[in-house]
């Protein structure tokens, strides 16, 4: 992987994932600087050692904005605005992409969005183990640098997460089923049942595996989701709409004793609930893709991209040679059973590939 010029990183904002990153990062060996617009949360991280101080200057290689989706845009335009840094990298842990890649077009930033978090708040919930194998998005565009994807891939691959690359508005439509819509059907299922057992108290003492496991997200902070779930109402407002059809047909179902149909719908969930992408391989079954790209925009997007479309995670990538000239190499680090295929895809769009 592209090193980054400095092992020095700055945190906007403290809550939970702001500061999780701070401790991640300094455990495999940077130095951490952080605000917070709480005075109080800002002094508690540096009690705690989350942070070494407020500090910022330019010679700071990654800044990560870790405020509310709402925030994120003005904060990194201020940042990126006031650096004469051309290798800084700013990105940002939003739940929604779309409306910030719009509104940020530095080369410099490049928008990601960690699926992690925790039923803990805040500071008191942070844990320098939080990313540790989990799918970290990243939405390049036309306007990213090579350098600037391939050295946060390594960064975020350096604190145990798996990297995807995804358009901004194709995350917001996915996370949109993945994330938000289970977070408010989460909340809905709480809700009602807490209904019901005020008349019969004891449904909570009922509660199994199940129910636990559905509505365990209804724990997490509710202050930080209105903003995010707003910012992508659109996709959230669809995917509603087709879930409401879905639970319509199944109480069709139920009406008229469909016996068929409740245990076919039962057993697709199953199988698919089964075959859910896993975690991180072991070194010996990686493979390493050489991929030649010329030196035009959205070049390094499409790579990454095609590997998300074919649930191919790279594991490490790697500039082999400087692609600001005519040409360049990508090496990529692959599960090894998919490097046929993903090898095939790449080749009918173009790419020249070898495999190491």
């Amino acid at each position: 992987m592209t090193s980054p010029n400095s092992r020095r990183a700055h945190l906007v904002g403290l809550g939970l994932i702001g500061s999780s990153i701070a401790l991640a990062l300094r455990d495999v060996g940077w130095s951490v600087t952080g605000v917070d617009n709480d005075p109080a949360v800002e002094k508690a991280a540096r009690a705690a050692n989350v942070v070494d101080g407020p500090e910022y200057d330019d010679d700071v290689a990654l800044v990560v904005i870790a405020t509310p989706a709402g925030a994120v845009a003005k904060a990194a335009g201020e940042i990126l605005h006031g650096s004469r840094n051309e290798r800084l990298i700013v990105t940002d842990v939003a739940g929604v992409k779309g409306s910030i890649v719009r509104e940020v077009s530095d080369p410099r930033f490049l928008a990601g969005h960690p699926m992690a978090g925790s039923e803990l708040r805040g500071l008191a919930g942070a844990r320098a183990d939080l990313f540790q194998g989990c799918t970290w998005v990243l939405t390049p565009t036309s306007a990213t640098k090579p350098e600037t994807y391939t050295t946060l891939h390594g960064v975020l691959r350096e604190l145990g997460a798996n990297v995807v690359a995804v358009d901004a508005d194709d995350h917001d439509r996915l996370v949109a089923v993945a994330s938000h819509v289970p977070h408010l059907l989460a909340g809905a299922l709480m809700n009602e049942a807490t209904r019901v057992a005020e008349q019969d108290a004891v449904l909570l003492q009922l509660a199994a595996g199940g129910f636990r496991d559905m509505t365990r997200v209804a724990a997490g902070d509710p202050s930080i989701w209105p903003d995010v779930l707003f910012e992508n109402r659109e996709a959230i407002g669809q995917s509603l709409s087709a879930l409401e059809d879905r639970l319509k047909s199944l109480r069709e179902a139920l009406n008229t004793d469909d016996h068929v149909a409740i245990a076919s719908d039962l057993a697709q969930a199953a199988s698919a609930r089964r075959q859910l992408p896993g975690r991180a391989l072991s070194s010996e079954n990686l493979a390493y893709l050489r991929v030649a790209v010329s030196d035009q925009p959205g070049v390094l997007a499409a790579v990454t991209m095609a590997a998300s479309e074919m649930l191919v995670n790279i594991y490490d990538i790697e500039i082999a040679h400087g692609i600001e000239g005519s040409s360049g190499t990508l090496l990529l680090a692959i599960d090894a059973r998919l490097a046929d295929t993903f090898s095939l895809v790449l080749a009918e769009r173009g790419f020249q590939v070898g495999r190491e």
